[in-house]
């Protein structure tokens, strides 16, 4: 039971998620459900949650995917009303169920992939690590710029993790990016290679920075194509005198 909003009103804009309304009403209804419930959970308050939980549910799972885009491209702001005990239990599947739908709902969640990872906590961010590697693929590889929004958002997302486990699982997705046939791609990675070394360094995590060095040499450096050198003088143009130096205390 809630007092904020006439139940009436209430119960006629939990409604829009009944088919038979589709058919009736407008087609895209339930569309416009799904964009209006982020204002409509913030009029309640988290303390409210469970009068839209269904609902949300169900908006989750419906057959259109331009719903559910319309849920992906705004379950961050969902998030930050709802609280993160909330968002644990509540949002964090329907995220998961996102991250392995269409590309056209999946790049709702890569846009603001850093604002909904920083609202979880540590131990439960750091599970999506390893399926980070999963947005490199795409539905259809010529959807490049799925591609650079990732690259755009692991620059953001160093600071959410640990040295180790930026090398460890950031590290080869920004390697496979600095390949890409794109070079719109190729150039937003270089500045990610950058952000990472720069985050090494910066804790003191000098062991790291000197091995991805020598890998960005290897693969890069000494590349038999003159694509792959190009990339290495590309990444240290973007990193600069910082880079430059680094790779000047390599060489002695």
């Amino acid at each position: 039971v809630q007092d904020i909003i006439p139940q009436p009103l209430l119960d006629q804009y939990l409604s829009m998620t009944d088919p038979a309304r589709a058919q009736t009403v407008d087609t895209e209804i339930a569309k416009h459900c799904a964009y209006s419930l982020p204002g409509v959970a913030l009029t309640l308050g988290r303390q409210n949650w469970h009068c839209l939980k269904d609902t949300y549910e169900t908006l989750a799972s419906d057959v259109q995917w331009k719903v559910r885009r319309t849920l992906a491209f705004s379950i961050h702001e969902l998030a930050v009303i709802l609280g993160d005990q909330l968002t644990a239990a509540d949002l964090v599947p329907i995220f998961n169920g996102f991250l392995k739908d269409l590309d056209e709902v999946r790049i709702g969640v890569l846009k603001h992939l850093y604002d909904f990872l920083k609202l979880l906590h540590a131990d439960k961010r750091r599970e999506y690590l390893y399926q980070l590697q999963e947005f490199v693929v795409t539905d259809n590889s010529r959807n490049w710029r799925f591609r650079y929004e990732l690259a755009e958002q692991l620059i953001l997302i160093l600071e959410l993790y640990n040295p180790n486990d930026v090398y460890d699982y950031l590290r080869h997705i920004a390697l496979t990016l600095c390949s890409d046939k794109v070079s719109e791609v190729r150039w937003i990675s270089f500045k990610l290679v950058v952000a990472i070394l720069q985050k090494f360094y910066a804790n003191s995590a000098n062991a790291l920075g000197l091995n991805f060095i020598n890998e960005l040499i290897v693969r890069f450096h000494h590349c038999s194509k003159w694509v792959g050198r190009q990339a290495f003088a590309f990444i240290c143009q973007v990193g600069m005198f910082s880079l430059c130096f680094c790779v000047d205390i390599k060489f002695g």
